[in-house]
C-alpha cells in the first residue's frame, strides 16, 4: 500500500502540473480576448485559480500530499522521494497529450529511466525504518528550516544560472525536510493532538514546505526551468536518502543493496532527464 500510495502521489502532482498550465493558458487566452492583451499581475492569477483545470490541478496536489504522507509512514524514505521526483515523467507524457509539448528520443528514455528505477525499488525496498533519533533531531530540523530561508534570502541576491540552481537545490532540500519531518512526527489520534502541536518537527515540515514552494517558484519565474528542477531533484532525493538509511534505520530485503542503489540512480537520472518539465508552462509546444 504504501508503493501505491507513492505512485499516487507522483501521478497526482505530475497531471496536477500539466492541469495548472492549462487553466492558466485557458485564463491568459479569455484576458487576451478581453482586454486585448495577455492577463498578468494578481488579476491572471486570480482568474487563473477559478478555472476548472487550475482548480482540479490544486485538487489534485492536496490529494497527492495525503498520499505523500501515507506513503511516508510505510516506505523507506528514499522509495518515496524518488518516486516524488518521478512525478516528471507523468508531467512529460500528460504534457505530451493534453498539451502538445514535445518529447525527443533523451526524454523518451528518462521516462523509461524513471519507470524502470521505481520498479526496482518497489521490488528492492524493505519496510520503513523504525529508529528514531531523538528529539534533538526534532530540533535539528526546525533549525534546519531556519537555515533554508536564511540561505534562500542569500541565493536570491543573485544572478543568473547560479540563482536558480540555489534556489532549485535548497527547494529540493525544502521538499526533502518535509519527508524527514514526518516520518519522526508522532502518531496521533484525534481530538489528542497535543503531543504534535507541541513537537517541532511539526514546525520543521510547514516551514520546509513553505520555503520549498516559494524557491521553486522564484527559481523558475527568473531563471532556467531546467537548471532549477535539477537542483530540486537532486536535493530531494540524495540528502534525505542518506539520512533515512543512517538515522532513521531504511534498508532494503536482504541482500539487495546494490540493486537497489542502481534503481535509484536510474530513477533520479531519468528525472534530471526530464528537467525541463518542472514547469510546464514554459515548455515550447510542438508546431
Amino acid at each position: 500500500m504504501g508503493l501505491v500510495a507513492a505512485l499516487v502521489a507522483a501521478v497526482c502532482f505530475g497531471v496536477a502540473t500539466v492541469l495548472q498550465a492549462l487553466g492558466a493558458r485557458a485564463s491568459d487566452a479569455r484576458g487576451s480576448e478581453a482586454h486585448g492583451a495577455a492577463s498578468g499581475g494578481v488579476g491572471g492569477t486570480v482568474r487563473a485559480m477559478v478555472n476548472l483545470p487550475f482548480a482540479a490541478g490544486l485538487g489534485l496536489d492536496g490529494l497527492g500530499f495525503l498520499a505523500q504522507l501515507v506513503a511516508l509512514r510505510s516506505l523507506p524514505l528514499y522509495v518515496v522521494q524518488a518516486a516524488l521526483a518521478g512525478a516528471l515523467a507523468v508531467t512529460a507524457v500528460t504534457g505530451a497529450l493534453l498539451l502538445g509539448m514535445r518529447l525527443g528520443r533523451a526524454e523518451w528514455l528518462g521516462v523509461a529511466g524513471v519507470c524502470c528505477g521505481l520498479a526496482v525499488l518497489g521490488a528492492t525496498a524493505g519496510a520503513e525504518g523504525h529508529r528514531q533519533p531523538g528529539g534533538g533531531f526534532h530540533w535539528a530540523l526546525l533549525a534546519a528550516a531556519a537555515a533554508l530561508g536564511v540561505a534562500g534570502g542569500a541565493a536570491w541576491r543573485l544572478r543568473g544560472p547560479v540563482r536558480a540552481a540555489l534556489l532549485g537545490l535548497l527547494c529540493g532540500f525544502g521538499f526533502g525536510l518535509v519527508g524527514l519531518a514526518v516520518r519522526v512526527l508522532p502518531a496521533v489520534e484525534l481530538p489528542q493532538v497535543a503531543p504534535l502541536l507541541r513537537d517541532p518537527a511539526l514546525y520543521a515540515l510547514v516551514g520546509g514546505g513553505a520555503v520549498a514552494f516559494l524557491f521553486l517558484t522564484e527559481a523558475v519565474r527568473g531563471g532556467s526551468v531546467t537548471t532549477a528542477t535539477a537542483g530540486m531533484v537532486l536535493g530531494e532525493t540524495g540528502v534525505p536518502a542518506v539520512l533515512g538509511v543512517l538515522l532513521l534505520g531504511d534498508g532494503t530485503r536482504h541482500g539487495m543493496v546494490p540493486l537497489a542503489v542502481a534503481g535509484f540512480a536510474v530513477a533520479v537520472a531519468g528525472a534530471l532527464a526530464l528537467a525541463r518539465f518542472g514547469e510546464v508552462g514554459g515548455v515550447e509546444p510542438s508546431r
